[in-house]
């Protein structure tokens, strides 16, 4: 069954439409459809109504779009184009107000789905109600990030005896595609792989430098199966670890502890970022960690909730997120500690607590 049928979607696609004074919602973001459809989605929109969805695509997927959604989302086959093809359906189920996400679409394609509509049908903007969705994870879904993990965790694993002195980052990045290959899923972003003061580099690129004798190699990753995404990063140390790269990966550890134990639903993202942020103020590291804390993780490798500064957000059971606190000394070293953890009722899971 479809997250749509999971998540009592109508039910709340009712509820939004009397809120927001809408008939309609207009999604034109890919992985939102999916997201709605469990149908992997490409160049399409879908006409959500609140009797009747409507998936609007071109030949090249109606076929394929026939046979994967599901039922009560009817396929049509636009010839002209989309925005004339939305006037007709919107017309034909005398809808008089449709809301939109304008983030995701383009100010050309709204000029002409405006003057397509004319004054007859109106657009509303409503942003973020499918990303609210999304937000909080059904059953199913959290299945399918811990099956990520798991396949996650057996990457590293096999990494790990690769990583020494005389191989290359882009000779490890190798072993590791042929593994993740080899298991039949893919990767959920290119990986960082950061050794010595390539890991000072918050996004490093691979490169053909070697790991050295008491180097420091960073491996940042994700796994993405069926869509649903993993994302860690983890440290390797080789040989013997200068005592200002130890203190350091010990803070960065301490300051993900206390901001895991302040999460908790209610608690806000900002107050999650804060405790980790002045941890590292006190050890006069803040102004190295220059990112926010943690992102959302769920069928994009970054989505709602933004756990940082300047989040509105506001924790609910239910939801996924990394928690990586960092400090890169640029030109020395970078250590960065990221985990995902899933919101309880009490305060949350760290679902890559067993995964070193």
């Amino acid at each position: 069954s479809s997250p749509m049928q999971q998540r009592s979607y109508d039910e709340r696609s009712e509820e939004f439409s009397c809120k927001k004074n809408i008939d309609a919602f207009l999604v034109t973001k890919d992985v939102n459809i999916t997201y709605l459809t469990h149908f992997p989605a490409s160049e399409s929109w879908l006409l959500v109504g609140r009797k009747k969805s409507f998936y609007i695509t071109d030949f090249r997927y109606f076929h394929e779009a026939k046979k994967g959604l599901p039922k009560g989302v009817e396929v049509v086959r636009y010839s002209k184009s989309m925005f004339d093809t939305t006037f007709e359906l919107a017309s034909q189920q005398k809808l008089k107000h449709i809301g939109f996400d304008d983030r995701h679409i383009s100010l050309a394609s709204f000029k002409k789905l405006k003057a397509r509509c004319s004054q007859r049908v109106k657009l509303t903007t409503a942003n973020n109600f499918i990303e609210e969705l999304r937000q909080i994870k059904a059953p199913e879904e959290i299945q399918l990030v811990r099956e990520a993990l798991a396949i996650h965790a057996q990457a590293l694993n096999y990494l790990k005896g690769y990583i020494k002195p005389g191989i290359s980052e882009r000779d490890l990045l190798l072993r590791l595609a042929n593994f993740v290959k080899a298991k039949g899923v893919g990767f959920s972003f290119d990986p960082i792989i950061a050794s010595g003061p390539h890991s000072a580099l918050p996004h490093a690129k691979v490169t053909n430098r070697k790991v050295l004798k008491n180097d420091i190699v960073l491996v940042d990753m994700g796994i993405d199966v069926k869509g649903y995404k993993s994302d860690l990063t983890r440290m390797f140390f080789l040989g013997k670890i200068p005592p200002l790269v130890s203190q350091t990966n010990e803070f960065v550890k301490t300051a993900q502890l206390k901001a895991i134990a302040k999460i908790r639903p209610h608690e806000r993202a900002r107050e999650i970022d804060a405790e980790a942020r002045n941890y590292l103020e006190e050890k006069r590291l803040g102004k190295y960690f220059g990112h926010s804390l943690g992102h959302g993780v769920g069928l994009e490798i970054h989505e709602d909730p933004k756990i940082s500064q300047t989040s509105t957000a506001v924790i609910q059971e239910g939801m996924i997120f990394t928690v990586e606190p960092a400090v890169y000394i640029p030109s020395q070293f970078g250590i960065r500690i990221e985990d995902m953890v899933l919101v309880t009722q009490q305060g949350c899971e760290v679902l890559s607590d067993n995964i070193h």
